[in-house]
């Protein structure tokens, strides 16, 4: 029987033809990249909510779920805080697999066809950004990067957790070398589209140098202008990509936050009207939450944001993070942090976790929940490596609480409906599924490591006693965003949650 080509071929067949002195590098990636994948699946598994799974049962050398069907899955221990774990095989009743997609058709539960798909385009995509790799993937803190967008060069293999780490479909690979950071690609030409101002929608200040008489010049994404606008652009800006692939950093000018209309890991990456329209406010109010960390913070701020009434056609100009630096300093992206060196020492993973803990905290019980998350947090490194600030870009996501402001005196300004809550569950999933179970897990490596860091941060973090969200955050299941689950459930809007785990109580605080 005639079996169509695997992602794996198809790209491989592709690379031949764009790019042949990386074919040998890609196939000596494989292997590699199907048991990265291969892991971040198998903690889904052991980890989340899927309702086809109807008990966890530990065993001597692993764990064994037992699914709806009556079949097993057996496979190793699964720390779901650990990213350097390598999980090359599980068992299916009695049949050994090495590769995520392979297993989920195997598994052949609802909507997992789409999700098998998915994950052998996360494979292939991520055996090639590592085959592109030149340099070994840590680096000393001597060798610090020049410019903010290398730093983001060097997060090579994506979302620490996400099965979809690299998963970028409708992208050629002409177009992931051409356009994904890992590849360290020239820089981007970004097109600009006029439209009629009176067409537009503008939130802060759009630049003169952006506007032709009565028009305003929309920045698009090479990739959106071929593949969703199909119309021509004039040449504009020449950019470097960002980790978020859309958000690209104009060397000594604007970060340009594009519409870019494709499914990367999880979500469609355009841009909403309602978040241009609520861009200057939230970038004021940015302003306000950095005024209330005693400078532990800053947010990046908003420059201008326009939309031609469509989210395919949309941009925000935000000011780089690296102005917060001062004499001497970096802005590292919390992504990055593994490739300076510097989680290596358990007291400076405490010292990062009690500055993020210090600021998430005290934000939290004031009444706003960061998605403080690899990609949004960066943090300010000392001459000498020492974590001494924070910078928070992209406040779109944040959760804001009425409530909790108001009992600190504060009003709360009109912010989109989407981001008010006084829900307390929903502010403590927002900034603890984001910073423990995301940032500061992905940053130490393990739950072990986690688990160490936090307990010398909380002994030094302040508790208000008002709201017990450090009680929660010392006593309670980390939340974090079930992933795989929300990849399973294509009918279901809004976020779905797993509980993981503390890593405080395995040791032992």
């Amino acid at each position: 029987m005639h079996r169509p080509p695997t992602a794996e071929a198809e790209l491989a067949a592709d690379l031949a033809a764009v790019r042949p002195a990386l074919g040998a590098r890609f196939a000596a990636e494989l292997p590699g990249a199907r048991a990265a994948v291969l892991t971040r699946l198998w903690r889904a598994l052991a980890h989340e909510p899927l309702p086809w799974v109807v008990r966890r049962a530990p065993t001597r050398d692993g764990l064994t779920l037992h699914l709806a069907d009556g079949r097993r899955l057996h496979g190793p221990h699964a720390d779901p805080y650990a990213t350097a774990a390598q999980v090359t095989a599980v068992v299916l009743d009695g049949t050994a697999y090495e590769d995520a997609a392979r297993l989920t058709t195997a598994l052949a539960v609802p909507h997992g066809e789409h999700l098998a798909a998915e994950l052998a385009h996360s494979t292939a995509s991520l055996a090639l950004s590592r085959a592109g790799q030149e340099q070994p993937a840590g680096h000393h803190p001597k060798e610090w990067p020049a410019h903010d967008w290398e730093w983001e060069q060097r997060v090579v293999d994506g979302h620490p957790y996400h099965p979809n780490c690299r998963s970028r479909p409708g992208f050629s690979v002409a177009e992931q070398l051409a356009y994904g950071p890992e590849h360290r690609p020239p820089p981007v030409r970004l097109g600009l589209l006029p439209v009629p101002a009176g067409e537009c929608l503008v939130s802060g200040e759009w630049p003169a140098d952006l506007r032709d008489g009565g028009r305003l010049m929309i920045p698009v994404h090479p990739w959106q202008a071929a593949h969703v606008l199909k119309r021509s652009c004039v040449a504009g800006l020449a950019a470097h990509p960002l980790m978020s692939l859309r958000t690209l950093a104009v060397p000594g000018g604007p970060h340009v936050k594009t519409a870019l209309s494709a499914r990367l890991t999880s979500s469609v990456r355009d841009i909403s009207v309602g978040s241009i329209a609520s861009s200057a406010a939230l970038s004021a109010f940015g302003e306000t939450l950095a005024e209330r960390t005693d400078g532990l913070l800053h947010t990046t701020r908003s420059l201008g944001a326009v939309t031609a009434d469509s989210p395919d056609l949309a941009a925000v100009l935000r000011e780089p993070p690296a102005v917060y630096a001062g004499p001497g300093e970096c802005v590292v992206p919390v992504a990055a942090l593994t490739t300076t060196g510097l989680p290596s020492s358990p007291a400076w993973l405490a010292d990062f976790a009690r500055l993020a803990l210090t600021v998430g905290l005290r934000l939290l019980e004031q009444g706003v929940a960061l998605e403080a998350h690899g990609q949004n947090l960066l943090v300010v490194l000392a001459a000498s490596g020492a974590p001494v600030r924070l910078v928070y870009r992209d406040l779109a996501d944040i959760r804001v609480s009425p409530a909790r402001l108001a009992r600190h005196g504060v009003a709360a300004p009109e912010l989109p409906a989407r981001v008010l809550t006084d829900d307390v569950t929903a502010l403590r999933r927002k900034l603890f599924g984001s910073l423990v179970a995301g940032a500061l897990a992905a940053t130490a490596g393990s739950g072990q490591a986690l688990g160490t860091a936090l307990a010398a941060a909380v002994a030094d973090v302040p508790d208000t006693g008002t709201t017990g969200d450090l009680r929660a955050l010392r006593e309670e299941p980390v939340p974090v965003k079930a992933l795989t689950l929300m990849r399973l459930s294509p009918g279901v809007s809004g976020d779905r949650w797993a509980r993981l785990p503390n890593p405080l109580v395995d040791v032992g605080f």
